[in-house]
């Protein structure tokens, strides 16, 4: 062993001596903390988790505000799903994509029960990210053309066309290098903010135009991505007019529409998929995180029977090693029978009543809180400096700077003093429960937020 290795080594052991704790030593060390510079960060280590809460090493207890990563939806150990992985693991715990076996059948079948209409051949992956990475190749494949339209407000995963077709600031750093062509972007369904300034049902109207107006000046576009309800970018919910005529017009185009439903999917805005609320039949549909309840990775990518009948005579040019992998179909199976025995998609619909006007008293209450928007128990709340200019505490570049964040402040202390865990995003704070969430601990969430907005109450201006 040379003098460098052993000298790295012994640096790695006193790290560890001097740590107080060696899993975050190990953790911070060796591995890699997402979307961030990894000077000064320090992961709480989590032990356990039951319910809607999780647990760190000290014992001390946090409710999940928002289901981790607007994922965890079903809440942490639900004993038939944990079950259902036990089972697969001793039956078959993996077979190449190649053959198939029962619990791929089994979850298909269920999988055409829930999907909306239409939507009738899958392909499994193990990510959001893969899912769509996947959705875009079809359309590509399917309808020859190769042009894109994402919009800017939207995250779609992070890998090669994914990350490409995400408008927010994650896409900008790998930019040229890892930029997809043909990608291109459309304004947004923003009630609180838009580049047209008229009211908000007009925005939406402006903004299907534009997208209209787009396909037929740019040529070769094969699909429209979107996100029904935008996700880590603010909760952003359409008037009723909006997705029906982002429809009408891909129709008219003879474009095809993919819905990312990664995360407003399986019950988190009080429907199966966001898409049901309008009525609204996409091409591909592509989901994840709900879909298990996150306790095992499984991505999936619908398309429609019309669009499945082209690759019977037509290379399908895609796959993966871990497709179909028999550990992530199980949960699947048991989460979806969880949600219906649970009754959990109205439940999320009647909760998220309640959420919303506990969230919209919050508005009264602080001059802090510019706006608050949300369906079923998908919820964000967006602090300003300033009602009337509406300008943010903190923006794209100051993430991408690094600079730190006064949400990210009031997250900390929620965390430390109050015991209640939020996702903060630039200028807005996620709020998205488990859908198993009861009353008491909504209002257990919204009154550590309440008190802690006034850190953000002293700097308005």
């Amino acid at each position: 062993m040379d003098e460098v290795m052993i000298n790295r080594r012994f640096a790695d052991y006193l790290l560890l001596l001097t740590s107080e704790d060696p899993v975050v030593a190990l953790t911070t060390g060796h591995t890699f903390g997402t979307w961030k510079k990894q000077k000064g960060w320090n992961p709480l280590h989590i032990v356990d988790a039951e319910g809607c809460y999780f647990f760190d090493v000290n014992g001390k207890k946090y409710l999940d505000f928002s289901s981790q990563l607007m994922c965890s939806n079903l809440g942490h150990k639900n004993k038939a799903v944990i079950e259902a992985i036990c089972d697969q693991a001793r039956k078959l715990p993996y077979i190449s994509p190649a053959f198939t076996c029962d619990v791929r059948a089994e979850l298909t079948k269920l999988l055409l029960s829930v999907f909306p209409k239409g939507l009738e051949k899958f392909f499994y992956s193990t990510s959001g990210t893969e899912a769509n990475e996947a959705a875009i190749k079809i359309a590509r494949l399917y309808t020859g053309k190769y042009k894109i339209i994402s919009r800017y407000r939207s995250y779609h995963g992070s890998t090669g066309a994914s990350i490409a077709a995400t408008g927010d600031l994650r896409r900008l750093p790998i930019e040229p290098s890892g930029k997809v062509d043909g990608i291109i972007f459309a304004p947004d369904v923003d009630s609180y903010r838009s580049p047209f300034g008229v009211e908000f049902s007009e925005r939406a109207i402006a903004s299907a135009q534009y997208i209209d107006y787009m396909i037929r000046n740019e040529g070769n576009v094969a699909a429209i991505l979107f996100e029904p309800v935008v996700g880590t970018n603010g909760v952003l919910v359409p008037p009723k007019d909006y997705l029906p005529m982002l429809k009408e017009i891909a129709e008219k185009h003879g474009v095809l529409l993919i819905a990312d439903e990664v995360m407003s999917g399986w019950g988190r805005t009080g429907e199966w998929f966001a898409v049901n609320h309008w009525n609204v039949k996409p091409d591909i549909l592509t989901t994840a995180k709900g879909i298990t309840g996150a306790y095992a990775p499984l991505g999936v990518t619908a398309t429609t029977r019309e669009i499945a009948e082209y690759f019977e005579d037509h290379f399908f040019a895609h796959g993966h090693t871990y497709e179909a992998h028999p550990l992530t179909l199980a949960p699947a199976i048991a989460a979806i029978n969880e949600y219906k025995r649970l009754d959990l998609i109205n439940e999320a619909r009647r909760k998220g009543e309640y959420l919303g006007k506990r969230l919209n008293d919050l508005m009264e209450k602080h001059p802090s809180v510019g706006d608050v928007r949300g369906l079923g128990l998908f919820w964000a709340i967006e602090l300003v400096k300033n009602r009337k200019t509406k300008e943010p505490f903190y923006n794209s570049n100051d993430k991408l700077l690094g600079k730190p964040s006064l949400l990210g402040k009031i997250a900390q202390e929620m965390m430390v003093q109050r015991g209640v865990y939020i996702n903060d995003w630039l200028s807005h704070f996620i709020i998205a429960p488990p859908l198993i969430i009861t009353r008491d601990e909504i209002d257990e969430g919204v009154n550590a937020l309440d008190q802690s907005l006034k850190i953000a109450d002293r700097e308005v201006v």
